[in-house]
Order: C-alpha cells, then sequence, then structure tokens
C-alpha cells in the first residue's frame, strides 16, 4: 500500500481502567525483552505490525518487525542488545504490510543483566506438545514412569495418601445430581457457598478418580469416574452452573469436564467422548469468550474474576481439547492465555511481585497461575515462572501477612481472621521449588506447623484438595531447605504496600506492621484504605483490619470493611474515602508512597492519600501520614492535613478488645501482647477519645457468632491545618515497656523527643505554620 494511502491510526489517551502504553522512557524495564501494550482499535480482528530498532529513525538495516499479530499485547521471542531502543506499531493486512500510518515512536533502555524471558512464537508454540492422553499434570510419556515408581512404593510422591484420603473416599459417595439453583433465582450466600462446596467435590471426584484408575489399573475405579463425568456432561451448560449465572460455579464444572475428558479419553466410547467434548467445548467457549469479547481483559484487565478464569479454568480446558475443534478456536484460546500471562499478567502488580488484592487473593490468584504455568510447564515447556514477577512475589506474603498473624493486614480475607490458608503455605514451597529461596520454604513449614486440622475448612477444602496438591508438587519440583527469613522492610511499588517484618522467626519478639497508599484504589478486592496501617505484635494481632468478608457485596463488605471506617486510618469532616462500585471513581481515590527507608536506627514511611480523600471531600488539599518505626521497638505516627476550610479529624484504631481511655492516651490489652499510645502533639488543639463495639449498619445475620471489635476514636477539633504526632508502642504483657517523650518548641519547629529505657534519643521534627 502507498505511504499516501495510509490511513490514521487511533491511538487514544489511556485511562486508569484500561492497559496503558508500554514500554516508556519512564517504564524500569525488568526483563529482557520488554513486555510491549497499546490500545487496540476498534476492530476487534485487526492485526498489528510491531516494530523495534536502535535507530528512532528506523533504519531497516537497524530494525527488526512483528508482523501479523493478533492482539493488543506481545512478547518477542528473542531478546535485545543493552542500551536505548525505540518502538511504533501500526495497524497491518494478512501479509503483514502496514495499513495504517505508524503510531508515535516510544522508547525504552534494557540494562545490563536483565533477566531473558522470550516467549516462543505461535508457529512453534505447540511444535513437541503430544497429541495423546492425558496431557493435564501426567503426559503420556511420563506416566508409565509414575505409574512404576508408586507401584513399587506407594509412599513416593505421597500417592498413599493421595489415594487412601482423595481417591478411595469418592468410591462410595453418590454421584452428584445437577444442582437447583438459588431459591427463586436469588443469590443467597448460603445457597453460593454449599453449591461452591459441592461442585468443587464433584471435580475433585472426577479428577482423582480417573487418575486412581488409570494409575492402578482399576477398572470399578474407571467406570466410576466415568459416571461422575457423564453425569456432569448431561446438566445444561446453560443453565444454573453456567458462567452468566454463577461463574465460581461453572468454573469447577468446566474444570471437572477438563480432567475427565483428558484422563479418560481412551476409556470413553466414541459417543461419550463426543457428548463430553462438546459440552466442554459450549462452557470453554462461553467463559473464554467472556473474558476476551466481553470483559475485554486485554483492556481492561482489573477484573478480577474474568482475569482468574485464565488460569483456572481456560488454560486446563484448552489443553484437554487441544485438536479437537475443527476451526482451531481452542488453539486461538490456549495462546491468548499463554501470551496474556506472558504479557499482562499480572494486572495486579510489578516485578516486585506485590498483588494490589491482598495477600487472600495473592494466594487464590497464584494457586490457579501456578495450576496454569505447571500444565504449560509440562505439556509445552513455556516456563512463566522465569519472569521477575514470578521470582519476587513470594515476598509478597512473607513481608505483609506472617505465618502468625490473622487480621494485620489488607483487603478480602475469607478466612474470618484465622491464620493464613494453608493453600498460602503451598503456595511459598511452589515459589522456593523455582526460585530456590529457602525463607519461602520455612514460610510453608511454618504455616503447615500452625495450621493442623484445617485442611478441612471451607477456605481450604472448598478451593483444594491439599492431597493431590502435594502429589503433584512432589512429581514435579524440589523441596528446597528452609532458611530462616532476614526480615526487614520491603517497599512493593507496584501496588503501593510496605512490609515492615521484625524477628518473624522468633514469635516472641515478631513485629509485623504493614501500610498501604496505593495507586490502585478501592478497586476490585482492595479498599478505601490508603494510609491506613495494621500492626501484629509478640505473637498476637493488635492494631487490625476489621470486620468480616463474608461475602462479596454483603452489607458487612459494602457498610464496613470497604469503607474506611473500619481502618486504622483518619476520616475528615466524618468522610473516608471512596469504595463503592464504580470503578472509574475507586481507581481515582488512589493514594502514594513517597518515601519508604531504612536507616540505621529507623525505618521510615511516607504516604500521601491526597486523592483519596478528595474522593468524597474535594476541600482537603493535603493528606499524608509519615511512619517511624524506631529500633525495631515502637512507632511514631504523623499526619498532615491541609483543607481550605474547617475540617474535624477522626483518629480511628481498631482492636480485638476494648480499650482503657484516658485523657489524652489509650490502652489495649490482648492475651499475650499488648499496646499503648498517646496523642504526643497536634497544632489544632487536643483530642477528645471514645469508643464503640461492633459494626454499625451491618445486618446482624450475616455476623451471627463472629467476633466483634472495638474502634477507638480520637476527634480534633475542626482547623484547615492539622499537624498530629501519635507514639504507639507494642509490648508484651509480662514485660510492659514505656517510651518516654518531651517537646522542645523555643525555635520556629517543634522538636519531639522520645527515648526509651537505655535513654536511645529519636527526635521527630514538626514544621510549625510561622516557620522561617
Amino acid at each position: 500500500m502507498l505511504a499516501d494511502t495510509l490511513y490514521k491510526l487511533d491511538e487514544p489517551k489511556a485511562g486508569r481502567l484500561t492497559i496503558d502504553y508500554s514500554p516508556t522512557k519512564d517504564t524500569d524495564v525488568a526483563e529482557n525483552p520488554p513486555r510491549f501494550t497499546w490500545l487496540p482499535v476498534i476492530d476487534d480482528d485487526a492485526l498489528y505490525v510491531l516494530r523495534v530498532s536502535s535507530d528512532p529513525e528506523f533504519a531497516p538495516a537497524k530494525t527488526q518487525e512483528f508482523s501479523k499479530l493478533p492482539l493488543n499485547f506481545f512478547t518477542p521471542d528473542q531478546y535485545f542488545k543493552d542500551g536505548v531502543h525505540y518502538w511504533s506499531y501500526a495497524v497491518c493486512d494478512d501479509a503483514g504490510e502496514p495499513t495504517t500510518e505508524w503510531s508515535q515512536t516510544r522508547s525504552f533502555e534494557i540494562t545490563p543483566g536483565l533477566p531473558q524471558t522470550p516467549l516462543v512464537g505461535r508457529d512453534k508454540r505447540f511444535e513437541n506438545a503430544s497429541t495423546a492422553h492425558p496431557r493435564l499434570w501426567m503426559t503420556s510419556d511420563r506416566l508409565d514412569g509414575f505409574t512404576e515408581t508408586v507401584s513399587n512404593d506407594p509412599e513416593a510422591y505421597s500417592w498413599s495418601t493421595f489415594y487412601e484420603k482423595s481417591v478411595l473416599p469418592w468410591m462410595d459417595r453418590d454421584v452428584m445430581r445437577e444442582p437447583a439453583g438459588y431459591p427463586n433465582h436469588q443469590r443467597v450466600a448460603p445457597v453460593w457457598r454449599q453449591t461452591y462446596i459441592d461442585l468443587q467435590e464433584a471435580w475433585y471426584a472426577v479428577r482423582h478418580l480417573a487418575i486412581g484408575g488409570r494409575v492402578t489399573s482399576n477398572a470399578d475405579m474407571t467406570q466410576r469416574a466415568k459416571e461422575w463425568l457423564l453425569e456432569i456432561a448431561s446438566w445444561d451448560p446453560m443453565g444454573v452452573t453456567s458462567r452468566s449465572y454463577t461463574d465460581e460455579w461453572a468454573y469447577r464444572v468446566t474444570n471437572a469436564l477438563s480432567w475427565g475428558f483428558d484422563w479418560l479419553y481412551d476409556e470413553l466410547s466414541d459417543d461419550e467422548r463426543t457428548k463430553v467434548r462438546d459440552v466442554l467445548l459450549t462452557r470453554t467457549r462461553d467463559i473464554a469468550e467472556h473474558a476476551i469479547v466481553n470483559a475485554k481483559i486485554h483492556l481492561f484487565p482489573y477484573d478480577s474474576h474474568a482475569v482468574r478464569s485464565v488460569s483456572l479454568t481456560i488454560v486446563p480446558a484448552c489443553i484437554a481439547l487441544l485438536g479437537e475443534d475443527e476451526n482451531d478456536e481452542v488453539r486461538d484460546w490456549l495462546n491468548y492465555c499463554i501470551e496474556f500471562l506472558s504479557t499482562v499478567y499480572s494486572p495486579w502488580g510489578d516485578a516486585d511481585g506485590g498483588w494490589a488484592e491482598g495477600t487472600n487473593y495473592w494466594m487464590m490468584g497464584m494457586a490457579y497461575l501456578i495450576d496454569a504455568a505447571n500444565r504449560l510447564k509440562s505439556y509445552t515447556g513455556i516456563n512463566l515462572y522465569d519472569r521477575p514477577f514470578f521470582q519476587n512475589t513470594g515476598d509478597f506474603p512473607l513481608f505483609c501477612k506472617a505465618p502468625n498473624t490473622r487480621r494485620a493486614t489488607f483487603g478480602d480475607d475469607s478466612t474470618q481472621g484465622d491464620l493464613p490458608c494453608i493453600k498460602t503455605g503451598l503456595n511459598m514451597r511452589q515459589f522456593a521449588g523455582v526460585t530456590g529461596k529457602g525463607e519461602y520454604q520455612w514460610y510453608c513449614d511454618e504455616n503447615l506447623r500452625l495450621n493442623p486440622g484445617t485442611e478441612m475448612a471451607f477456605y481450604n477444602w472448598g478451593w483444594w484438595d491439599t492431597n493431590f496438591d502435594e502429589m503433584v508438587f512432589q512429581t514435579d519440583f524440589p523441596v528446597v531447605e528452609a532458611t530462616q527469613p532476614s526480615g526487614g522492610l520491603r517497599h512493593f511499588r507496584g501496588i503501593g504496600w510496605v512490609g515492615i517484618q521484625h524477628a518473624m522467626a522468633d514469635p516472641d519478639n515478631h513485629i509485623q506492621f504493614v501500610f498501604k497508599s496505593s495507586q490502585y484504589g478501592s478497586i476490585s478486592h482492595s479498599h478505601g484504605d490508603q494510609n491506613a496501617f495494621c500492626l501484629a505484635a509478640y505473637g498476637e494481632d493488635l492494631a487490625i483490619q476489621s470486620g468480616h468478608y463474608v461475602a462479596f457485596n454483603s452489607s458487612m463488605h459494602r457498610q464496613w470493611r470497604r469503607q474506611t471506617r473500619s481502618k486504622n486510618a483518619i476520616l475528615i469532616n466524618g468522610k473516608g474515602q471512596y469504595a463503592e462500585k464504580d470503578k472509574s471513581r475507586a481507581m481515582r481515590a488512589t493514594g502514594k508512597i513517597l518515601a519508604a527507608e531504612e536507616f540505621a536506627d529507623h525505618s521510615y514511611i511516607r504516604g500521601d492519600a491526597t486523592a483519596a480523600y478528595q474522593s468524597l471531600s474535594p476541600e482537603v488539599t493535603l493528606a499524608e501520614r509519615e511512619i517511624y518505626f524506631v529500633r525495631n521497638s515502637y512507632f511514631v505516627i504523623v499526619d498532615k492535613i491541609d483543607a481550605e476550610t474547617p475540617v474535624t479529624i477522626d483518629w480511628l484504631l481498631h482492636a480485638n478488645n476494648r480499650f482503657e481511655l484516658g485523657k489524652t492516651s489509650f490502652k489495649n490489652a490482648g492475651e499475650r501482647a499488648g499496646f499503648y499510645g498517646q496523642c504526643v502533639w497536634s497544632e489544632a488543639g487536643k483530642p477528645e477519645f471514645t469508643q464503640f463495639t461492633g459494626f454499625p449498619d451491618v445486618n446482624p445475620d450475616e455476623i451471627q457468632d463472629l467476633p466483634q471489635s472495638t474502634c477507638m476514636v480520637a476527634r480534633y477539633p475542626a482547623s484547615t491545618r492539622h499537624r498530629i504526632a501519635t507514639l504507639l508502642v507494642p509490648y508484651k504483657l509480662e514485660t510492659p515497656k514505656r517510651i518516654f517523650h518531651f517537646m522542645d518548641d523555643q525555635g520556629y519547629d517543634a522538636d519531639l523527643y522520645f527515648t526509651d529505657p537505655e535513654e536511645h534519643t529519636f527526635k521527630v521534627v514538626m514544621k510549625k505554620l510561622a516557620n522561617t
């Protein structure tokens, strides 16, 4: 096509909710090649050509082109030399020739030593993939060796435990019939939860009986697996187990069909195979088209469930079905998933390894990612674990939810205040196996030590059978020797979280502090908690995330847990931060970590939540919080709030127990540890302390038999300028601690001095309005 006939390229500005143009000169490229993303054009069927060059003029001898790209994201199959490079893209025709003008030129820099993580191209991606079955987990070329090993030594790979506890029980269970759905088709949490478990168990039954029958050549077991599979295949794919009715139910039904179709493939008659294949294709198409066509996760990547469906369901279904459809749509879906996981993933974090939805949804997202990564690695040889995100993401729970903590972190959490799920530890063991990091294995060991007997709890059994997980891990990865974690401060820049761990391996002296001021605002499973903190110390949660995650969109969830009033944060004129359903507004209610540093005698964090508070209080012009963690012992918290009109400040603190309140101080004691605090200085005047127990505006039926927490409120009088310094001191009940303080304001500043019994002194300078 001649240059003067090229169409103008549609290159709109990226928004907060969309994918961005990347990389740019401001991007910290973390891997080689970098991951290329851009906003797609209106035509969903458009093809793209990408050019990359060491020359900003794209001289042919210095330029590489990648053409006929069907998606607006791309990972090259080669890496680039160190130095500055330039790139642009255009829409192209079926021959790879541009049909539009080139986009604006963007640049990036490849620095020395980056991990090399190219992705093999579509033309060679499945060259060595087997056409035989099974393909999920144990490919056919490995199955004979595995079968021989466990027949000679049933304890190998933990096979005997899996067989006895996770296979044999399903021989005596009645085959599940199609669920009835919700009463009058109105969603209610108890039915959702029970059906969720029932369908998870149906998946277990098919998968485990099929594996057990195949490995032991037990015809009765194989027949029982077929009975489960064919019953599930008879259910209406567009009925009460469809994606649109309840997606989490549909995912589990589809997974049961995938594993059954794959592992029972050679045992099914032609008619049975066709029946299962057709319904599996229908269900997979429904889920894949929703993620790709409706949710458009390549444009709007912040849909938690649609993104999760890629790893949880679409990848295993496509591996099982590859080669079984006439028009290659399964291959297209699988390529989409591989490229999404290799390029866009994770939309919830960056190379630091953080997960913006919180540690519980990290556990869930990583559990399914691990399954997909392992299936892809064993079937195609593609190794997602080489990417920096996966090399580092174990640091997130390590620094933000230690194994002995319960409510001292952020985000939705289905454990209802129990210790971290067993799956959190098993995820950590997986990342130990692929990275060699012994501190991840330590986390797993400690998690399992503290959690005996919880395997059948809903938040464990309702999602995973750990006996199966154990067997799969032992067949594919090494167990790394545990090493004690070093602790310290970790800043997860991509999500705006900071975790501090002191003496994590010593529960009697352990302190965990987590602070958040996130550019993700309150979207998805994040809350209105910018500039909030949580604290656990000496084996007990102290300053907690209040409330219970009984169900998404419950009154507890909407009215309390998502709201700023349930956080260790501040309210301005009684208002917090936007935390409702409008995703655009939620994404604008942001915070930012301005500093996160370690010094010889303290750690320092500074967060700016001005935009988050402006979402409901536009008169606010500044909302910053500073944290000083001094000598691994106590905290000084400094709040700075400015507004165009006078505003009151409610300084909130949540604990499991009621407080002892003084005129300027407060104290809270648990079973093993406690903390006290004091308003050290307030420019606008002294606070008035109150407290209340419970959860206002929450339906009491949702929280029957669940413990209540107490909120302490320190209310500061109205002013256009607030400067508040608060001392917070955790201590063991058996050894109370006191930190003494005094103020020197003979100059224009207020110099606050803090001293411990060993006479170590620390100074915090409060800048006054009348400054030199």
